[in-house]
């Protein structure tokens, strides 16, 4: 009950009958105390109880004591109520004051930070004041009147345009202090050029051309040398005071916004610096090879800087401004960061389901090693939950990487077998399916410890080692190559050709990439078919001349003399061979020096050993004038062969 100074005091006419209703109504002090409500009621019931002290004779000395009580309660919460309001009356022009400043501070039209660094940090202190004092007006009193709550309200307004002001200047100064980013400056490989124009790699499988360029790539793990300031250090302490004030005032998804808005942009900078253009899944599929080799490459580059570099800069960015903001460091990263990402990432599924054809192989097993060796770099940067789908997309993207890699090396061979183009190699040189069948292979070997482990973890299931499928793509090109010399017309020439082939295979089986995964005996294997084909060669060519400078039937039927008309014929038909030859096999070429040097002598041996002893044994029977090389010509002459230039006699 409240006592007010209307209240009719008449009733109480004993003291019998007081202290039986101020048992009733009060129970005791304490209670009517927290029964009072406002604080001119309780001003006015102090007042009445000290006039009833005076007045009212008839009181008890038990109810005056009841009432002397109460009464200094009652003034002890006026002194209370007195005091906090002059409390607020000093936070009210404190508040004004300060809203002056702030208001002073801001430009009309132009940014604070404009006017200097100095200024933001005293806009940013006066404010962070502004918002102490409302919490100091909030915590005066949980009862409030009227005027606190008006007071509060136009406080939380105006604290409310003066946060939208520092989300303003927040993202300002995050545009405005961008380092510029030189990827130049960065290098994961000998050079940039190395790693995006390796022109033998462009060649698509249909083409066959393949050159004998090593693939050579190296890494720098080197974190300290890797991370860049992607903003003027010296803003980073006032980005950091305005992002601590904004999340103590409740305004952290303001806050994240601004600062997600601005690193989205800068990110999307950094892939336009490394010349990275956003294509979509369906163009990429539809891609010509030239220009998707290109890309993949391209890719493989960006990835390693834009992960290494500018990822992990854009962490240690995010960690020193949000740094004491709890989870927002990690939540502001990967918002910042998911749509650069998964961009690049859909490159990587985006070649992973196109056609599985045999030049993509390299460069997807790039794409495959790259990505695989991000992943622990991802893992750290992405460890938080809000994280999860990037460091997921990843992993995905990588399981199809690496089942395509797989499902395209194991189409290889039926490939190789398919590959019969009517086009043969002019004068029986290397064919450009040999060589890159087996630069393709001598390639391969740098990523063995990939293919092993991809062929282990195929679909759960335990394939053949890389040993058996090496030898078995050998083999069906050897059959390939097979079938390919039928296309030749002559038959010396069809020799030649998987003479040359088989010895380019052999050759390239003896190098260190690929000794280990063939054997010696395999190898030499390969040795015996080439010379086969070498021996093979020398008889369709030359045993019929040879045949030319025999003795047998050269004689007078029923004599032992030689007949000068079979002798002579023979030495005609034999220059006339000669020169047939010498015409046609000038323009064949064996590309190897020693392999040609070493044909030119084992021909030369069995012809001019041939001619001139024929010559020498029938030297009486023939004048001068029927001889018309000596042997000294004809081993001349032979050096001449296979220099892929056509000559005549």
């Amino acid at each position: 009950m409240i006592f007010t100074e209307s209240s009719n005091p008449a009733y109480v006419s004993t003291s019998i009958e007081f202290e039986e209703q101020l048992t009733g109504i009060m129970g005791d002090s304490g209670s009517m105390i927290s029964t009072l409500g406002g604080e001119e009621n309780l001003i006015a019931s102090a007042k009445w109880i000290m006039r009833e002290l005076d007045v009212n004779k008839s009181l008890t000395d038990e109810a005056r004591k009841v009432l002397a009580d109460l009464c200094s309660q009652l003034s002890t919460m006026n002194l209370t109520i007195e005091e906090k309001n002059e409390g607020v009356i000093e936070i009210e022009n404190q508040l004004k004051l300060i809203q002056e400043k702030i208001m002073r501070l801001e430009p009309d039209q132009s940014m604070i930070y404009d006017s200097g660094p100095a200024e933001v940090s005293e806009y940013v202190k006066a404010v962070d004041e502004f918002q102490s004092l409302i919490k100091s007006l909030e915590s005066l009193s949980l009862n409030k009147g009227e005027r606190e709550n008006e007071l509060l309200r136009k406080s939380d307004v105006f604290l409310q345009t003066a946060m939208s002001r520092l989300e303003e200047e927040f993202r300002y100064m995050l545009v405005q202090n961008k380092q510029p980013f030189e990827p130049g400056c960065v290098s994961f490989c000998s050079s940039e050029e190395e790693c995006l124009l390796e022109d033998g790699w462009i060649a698509s499988f249909e083409e066959e051309t393949f050159d004998d360029t090593v693939h050579q790539e190296s890494m720098s793990r080197n974190s300290e040398e890797l991370i860049i300031n992607l903003i003027n250090p010296d803003v980073i302490p006032d980005l950091r005071s305005i992002a601590d004030l904004m999340f103590a005032s409740n305004y952290n998804q303001e806050c994240y916004q601004a600062f997600i808005g601005a690193r989205q942009d800068a990110l999307d900078e950094c892939l336009f610096c490394l010349e990275w253009e956003k294509t979509s899944i369906e163009d990429i599929i539809k891609m010509e090879w030239k220009s998707l080799h290109s890309k993949i490459k391209r890719w493989v580059w960006v990835m390693k800087i834009f992960v290494r570099v500018y990822l992990t800069s854009e962490k240690r960015l995010t960690n020193q401004i949000f740094g004491e903001c709890g989870s927002a460091n990690s939540v502001c990263f990967c918002e910042a960061s998911k749509g650069s990402m998964l961009q690049l990432l859909n490159f990587g599924e985006a070649v992973s389901i196109g056609p599985h054809r045999p030049e993509k192989l390299i460069v997807m097993l790039d794409m495959y090693e790259v990505l695989s060796d991000l992943i622990p770099d991802i893992e750290n940067l992405f460890l938080k939950e809000a994280s999860s789908t990037i460091l997921s997309e990843c992993k995905e993207v990588l399981r199809r990487l690496g089942h395509s890699v797989i499902t395209t090396f194991l189409n290889f061979e039926n490939a190789i077998e398919s590959n019969t183009s009517s086009k043969v190699s002019p004068g029986g040189v290397v064919h450009p399916l040999t060589r890159y069948v087996m630069n393709y292979l001598r390639t391969l070997t740098e990523y063995s410890e990939t293919l092993n482990f991809l062929l282990r973890n195929y679909n759960g299931e335990k394939i053949t080692s890389l040993d058996f499928h090496f030898q078995s793509l050998v083999t069906s090109l050897e059959s390939n190559l097979d079938e390919r010399s039928n296309l030749y017309k002559d038959s010396s020439l069809q020799h030649l050709f998987l003479m040359n082939n088989f010895h380019y295979i052999a050759e390239k089986l003896k190098g260190p990439e690929l000794r280990g995964y063939f054997g010696d005996d395999w190898i030499r294997k390969r040795n015996s078919k080439f010379q086969r084909e070498a021996m093979y060669y020398e008889r369709a060519t030359w045993s019929s001349i040879l045949s030319l400078l025999s003795d047998d039937g050269i004689r007078n039927r029923g004599s032992n003399s030689v007949s000068k008309t079979i002798l002579k014929e023979r030495l005609r038909n034999f220059y006339s061979a000669f020169e047939e030859v010498y015409k046609s096999q000038t323009a064949w070429f064996v590309p190897d020096s020693r392999l040609r040097e070493d044909l030119r002598i084992s021909i030369s041996v069995k012809v001019v050993r041939a001619y001139t002893a024929f010559v020498g044994r029938h030297n009486s029977d023939l004048s001068d004038r029927y001889i018309k090389y000596n042997g000294d010509d004809l081993e001349n002459f032979l050096l001449d062969l296979f220099e892929g230039s056509p000559r005549s006699l």
